[in-house]
């Protein structure tokens, strides 16, 4: 049996960061489901697909084949066999792929490929429904949040170190804003599962995080593996 870890939280409270540490820590397979998300987002710009029109969008993610694969421990995404890593982390496929994500024939393509890379790894997952839809029966489920004003400072710090000329006001609205998408859709909402632990990173730092989460996978058997 496979040692599973979901880690749920809005967009900004760092999961994707933890989430790494902590997978090297314990030599976990890391799996990044946004950027799955991503992929197809990037599928649906390219075609021009209209991200308002979600009938258009069903009809078309067929088209897109979006597979994983780990090279040298790292996950690479695979868009038609095309790798398009470097592609997906613009704020404008980030914006497509919350819209893509709401989507039902959608999540159940990536639901499903999300469960089997489970099944067949010991791996740490991280998004939005892994704890409550995904990975239901994981040995450890934590719920990653901090608040709206500091997510946006980080994201703001992130993008300016970049270069990337931004407005902090306007990114925390889109936090916001995606936050509310994703707490109200009808499929999958973010929300706490029940027997998730809840880590609150509004004051703590990024170090502090990676140690209490990879705390708490040593106590849920993440020892066994090693």
């Amino acid at each position: 049996m496979s040692f599973n870890v979901a880690i749920d939280g809005p967009a900004g409270a760092g999961k994707s960061t933890v989430a790494k540490a902590v997978a090297k820590k314990w030599n976990l397979i890391y799996v990044d489901t946004g950027a799955m998300y991503r992929a197809m987002a990037l599928f649906m710009m390219r075609e021009g697909v209209n991200l308002q029109d979600e009938e258009a969008i069903a009809g078309k993610c067929r088209e897109a084949h979006i597979t994983i694969r780990y090279e040298n421990g790292t996950q690479v995404v695979f868009l038609n066999e095309e790798n398009v890593n470097a592609l997906i982390r613009t704020e404008e496929v980030s914006h497509a792929a919350s819209l893509v994500s709401v989507i039902p024939d959608v999540r159940r393509a990536m639901v499903e490929l999300q469960k089997k890379l489970a099944a067949d790894s010991d791996c740490i997952m991280d998004g939005r429904d892994i704890g409550t839809c995904v990975l239901p029966g994981a040995q450890l489920k934590i719920y990653l949040t901090a608040s709206s004003t500091v997510r946006a400072g980080r994201r703001y710090e992130e993008l300016t170190a970049r270069g990337v000329s931004c407005d902090l006001n306007q990114i925390q609205a889109d936090i916001e804003e995606r936050d509310y998408r994703d707490m109200h859709r009808e499929i999958s909402p973010l929300r706490q599962a029940e027997d998730a632990i809840l880590v609150d990173t509004s004051e703590m730092t990024q170090e502090e995080v990676i140690s209490a989460v990879s705390r708490l996978c040593g106590k849920a058997g993440a020892l066994q593996i090693r």
